[in-house]
């Protein structure tokens, strides 16, 4: 089926939630997609942060034809071999104790807010004075649910589904000051993104992140760190929160911990944990042995391979030629991110988006997140040629684009 009847079903019959880019794909290998044509467009997206390891990786599918001739499901009334091998990796990995299964990044995040608003009752009980509160930060993006959209920062994804989970309130990002003043024994958790993704790729810096572990410990509130987008090696490291080397009480992640089969995660402490019983939360297919097997395959090559080394240094190679493409476009006002999970503010949402379908007419995928920021999240095994490449071609797309200052615009849509 070409790409022309596959567009005209889809008008037809499925939810119109995304603008897709009009072109089919039907294979992948290493950081390359392939259209229907046979043509190879260099993946600097992944997925949206998805297929870390790219694409037709041999270890990932072994893993996945392997577990499919014996096993694609239980529920998670009856054990399977998966869950304890990969619980493990991810405990070992993140300094956590314990370990909740989903299917998404949303999915994971609900998980985490439950479990704040148990963990605080469980407090109550005991006599301690803690709320329902939660505190999350400026340009934060948390999922689609009603919970996750809830602690999301932009209106335009909260209003058309008010009214959203109650007892939120927005911090200024990376605005001490503002998160001291809006902190009190009402919060029981704060929200955090340590690295920023549809937000427009901004870190927090490390002493508000060490001040609000000071201020959830003050009281029992917990501190809730977003690594959707950031986790199992995105930044360099496991988590992006251990570049700080402070720990939070609970964790989520999702994107690329399976290779492209659907699975989350939400991590928590020992005593987190002791909030939560049988009933209380649950999931059908989250934990499942596909999924597992996969996330075993993607923990142990990132591991084998010495890939979170491979991720620091070429990442490092990246940001260092944006900072000097910066340099020589004044369009380019800044150059964020830690290892390959980069990005970079241009001074016009249309100049941003004309960059980013020109890239695509050149067969390099990238997008653009937050109107103005051009998002890099490519698979970890990009190599320095690959940057090379990409980095010419914004070169020459800035050169040959500009935009009188009379029609800089915000226009146009991001899409996560």
């Amino acid at each position: 089926m070409k790409l022309e009847s596959i567009q005209a079903a889809e008008s037809k019959l499925l939810l119109q939630t995304y603008a897709r880019n009009p072109v089919l794909f039907v294979g992948g290998h290493d950081v390359y997609l392939t259209d229907e044509n046979g043509t190879d467009y260099l993946d600097l997206l992944s997925g949206i942060g998805v297929s870390a390891l790219g694409y037709r990786h041999p270890a990932i599918e072994s893993a996945i034809v392997g577990q499919a001739t014996r096993l694609l499901h239980t529920s998670n009334l009856f054990y399977h071999e998966g869950t304890a091998e990969l619980a493990m990796r991810l405990t070992e990995a993140s300094g956590m104790d314990r370990v909740f299964l989903c299917n998404s990044g949303t999915e994971a995040w609900e998980a985490a807010l439950k479990i704040a608003r148990a963990h605080a009752g469980r407090l109550r009980s005991q006599g301690k004075q803690i709320g329902t509160r939660f505190l999350a930060l400026e340009h934060g993006f948390h999922g689609r649910t009603i919970g996750s959209v809830a602690t999301t920062h932009k209106e335009r994804y909260r209003e058309p589904f008010a009214p959203v989970m109650p007892d939120v309130e927005f911090v200024r990002f990376n605005d001490i000051d503002d998160l001291r003043a809006k902190f009190s024994s009402e919060v029981c958790g704060i929200c955090i993104e340590v690295l920023q993704g549809e937000g427009g790729i901004h870190p927090v810096t490390r002493e508000f992140y060490a001040a609000a572990r000071e201020l959830c410990d003050s009281t029992g509130a917990l501190l809730l760190a977003d690594e959707i987008q950031s986790g199992v090696g995105r930044t360099g490291k496991w988590f992006a929160y251990q570049h700080f080397g402070i720990q939070p009480d609970v964790t989520t992640l999702a994107k690329p911990i399976a290779g492209g089969i659907p699975m989350g995660a939400m991590l928590c402490t020992e005593e987190v944990a002791q909030a939560m019983s049988p009933g209380l939360h649950g999931t059908t297919f989250g934990g499942g042995p596909l999924a597992c097997a996969a996330a075993i395959a993607v923990i142990d090559t990132i591991r084998k391979e010495g890939i979170l080394e491979h991720v620091q240094q070429v990442g490092a190679y990246f940001h260092q030629a944006l900072q000097g493409l910066a340099a020589k476009h004044d369009c380019i006002t800044e150059v964020r991110g830690i290892g390959l999970m980069l990005g970079i503010e241009i001074n016009s949402a249309k100049l941003a988006e004309t960059v980013a379908a020109e890239m695509m007419q050149r067969h390099i995928i990238l997008n653009r997140t937050s109107e103005t920021v051009l998002r890099f999240l490519p698979p970890y095994i990009l190599q320095r040629e690959h940057v090379d490449l990409a980095v010419q071609a914004l070169d020459e797309i800035f050169q040959a684009t500009s935009v009188p200052a009379t029609q800089l615009s915000a226009g146009g849509r991001s899409h996560v």
